[in-house]
């Protein structure tokens, strides 16, 4: 998708919202991934799943290197008018209140309530179906954008682009993986 959406590295902005790998040892391949983009000018956020993996005893030699990094990613990223984060934030609790959890785990309190910032929110961790849109598609709300769109779920995985306002999206059905790429504009 990233060809897909023209991106290039150490022009363009790419900022990851976590939650790369799963309990599957053959998942860490993806952080190399993720790494090699954030040596090339990418953002990366930890998301819960990593956090917790990254504990897990018996990591492979190889991946151990990448424990530190993982821990040494910000919980949130500020850019322009937005707040990119894992999970959301806690109502009513500024910003560098927030613990760890709070912006890593956060689900139910942080969807439909005043939240009191000014950025939007563009976060992950709840497939947006949960949120009321349709499977494989992004959710919109006041000031809150999510856009984890099912690809654990064998929905869809996606990439917004915030200055075209395009989403660019794969299937991640096993009978289709990687397939069908779609890029739509942002219907809020």
């Amino acid at each position: 998708m990233l060809r897909q959406a023209d991106y290039r590295a150490g022009f363009d902005r790419l900022i990851l919202l976590g939650d790369y790998v799963n309990e599957e040892p053959d998942s860490w391949d993806t952080l190399l991934t993720i790494k090699t983009l954030t040596d090339q000018g990418a953002r990366a956020l930890p998301g819960n799943i990593d956090l917790r993996v990254a504990h897990v005893p018996n990591i492979p030699e190889k991946y151990r290197p990448l424990v530190a990094w993982i821990e040494a990613m910000p919980p949130y990223i500020v850019e322009d008018d937005f707040l990119f984060v894992h999970a959301g934030v806690k109502p009513g609790l500024p910003l560098e209140r927030q613990s760890l959890r709070d912006l890593t785990e956060i689900r139910e309190g942080f969807w439909h309530e005043k939240i009191g910032l000014s950025y939007t929110i563009v976060f992950g961790h709840t497939p947006t179906n949960k949120l009321g849109a349709r499977p494989g598609k992004v959710w919109y709300g006041d000031k809150r954008l999510g856009i984890d769109t099912g690809a654990k779920h064998g929905h869809r995985l996606s990439l917004v682009n915030l200055s075209d306002e395009l989403i660019y999206s794969c299937s991640t059905a096993p009978q289709a993986m990687y397939e069908d790429v779609r890029i739509e504009r942002f219907i809020k």
